[in-house]
């Protein structure tokens, strides 16, 4: 049994979404939702979904090593799904292409520090931009800058809103998210 480990800041849309895909898999597990953020709603979605959680600080992650302790114990792949934390060095030396994150955008377009969510939506439709979508990569210890495994995208007309962008976006990442995780994760 493979088991996956999911960071979170937010909501935790993508997390329950993976989580679902993955619910009847006998193969592959979400064995934990880490979050830094004792109020993110994500917490509520893991509890909901029977899924373990627990709340590492800012400083811990910082820090890198009760994290890199715990999650030597409880994941084979780590999936970042709206964390907005860096990444310690730490961290990242010990899963080497073992961590994921996605993008709401198409790198290296619209990605580094500050760079997320609606942040992102927004400063594509003020460029008026004709494309955007997602990237899923490998995390390095730069925001954004790891090796990309996964892009695709989607038109933005002149008339879109970033909310019509960020709906877009999400269709886009509920879609593919799960299925490259799935194809990583079967080739370690």
């Amino acid at each position: 049994m493979k088991r996956v480990v999911i960071l979170a800041s937010g909501s935790g849309s993508n997390a329950e979404n993976i989580a679902n895909y993955f619910k009847d898999n006998t193969e592959v597990k979400v064995s934990y939702i880490i979050t830094n953020k004792a109020k993110a709603k994500v917490l509520e979605r893991a509890e909901r979904l029977q899924i373990p959680s627990k709340i590492f600080t800012k400083q811990e992650f910082l820090d890198g090593k009760n994290v890199v302790n715990f999650l030597k114990k409880e994941a084979d792949l780590i999936i970042l799904a709206g964390f907005l934390l860096k990444i310690s060095p730490e961290i990242v030396q010990n899963f080497p292409n073992k961590i994921i994150n996605i993008h709401p955008a198409l790198l290296p377009k619209y990605g580094g520090k500050g760079m997320y969510g609606m942040n992102v939506h927004n400063a594509v439709v003020e460029n008026k931009e004709k494309e955007t979508g997602i990237t899923i990569h490998f995390v390095n210890e730069n925001y954004d800058e790891g090796a990309i495994i996964f892009q695709k995208s989607v038109e933005v007309t002149s008339e879109d809103t970033p909310e019509n962008v960020a709906q877009k976006v999400h269709q886009l990442e509920y879609a593919h998210f799960p299925k490259v995780i799935e194809e990583i994760i079967n080739n370690l």
